[in-house]
């Protein structure tokens, strides 16, 4: 079984509180550009982690691709709940499952406007809240550096992952 999402990394600073001596305000400087990453990825109850970066948004071609990546890197057959991205209801991924992915592969939609029923948002808040606050990246190899780097240290805490599955409060 695994929860997967989507989410986006972008050059503008996610800033959070931090501690400074007295009277020095401490200054981060980032470009102000839109340009981002677009980032999915898939947690098993067991704290494991897959993720797949691109510089674009995710459609059909690129969904079909990320549920390659899967069923490759897990065995047996896969129940993967994800909510109503337009993406995850394309004909490519119709296709792809008609094409023979059945077989290993069953899919089920969150209902609409429930993101806390999914333990994968807890993956994009650890990221963006902690793992990433305050860094600056000047361009998006920084940015893409900085986040893989963040998810090979999350992917060590396999317990932070599967606390996402309590918050969620989904049991097993």
């Amino acid at each position: 079984m695994v929860f997967v999402d989507e989410a986006g990394f972008y050059l503008l600073l996610g800033a959070v509180r931090t501690y400074a001596p007295g009277g020095q305000t401490p200054i981060l400087k980032t470009p102000c550009r839109y340009e981002h990453l677009s980032v999915i990825s898939a947690v098993t109850p067991d704290g494991r982690l897959f993720t797949w970066t691109q510089t674009k948004a995710f459609d059909g071609a690129s969904i079909v691709r990320f549920l390659r990546h899967l069923l490759n890197h897990i065995d047996g057959k896969l129940l993967l709940i994800w909510d109503g991205l337009p993406a995850h209801r394309s004909r490519t991924v119709k296709a792809f499952l008609t094409a023979g992915a059945a077989k290993r592969l069953h899919l089920e939609r969150l209902p609409a406007y429930a993101p806390d029923l999914n333990p994968d948002e807890g993956v994009w808040n650890y990221l963006k809240h902690v793992e990433l606050a305050n860094v600056c990246c000047q361009t998006l190899n920084d940015l893409r550096l900085q986040l893989r780097r963040s998810i090979v240290r999350l992917r060590r805490k396999p317990h932070i992952i599967q606390s996402f599955f309590l918050a969620a409060d989904v049991h097993f």
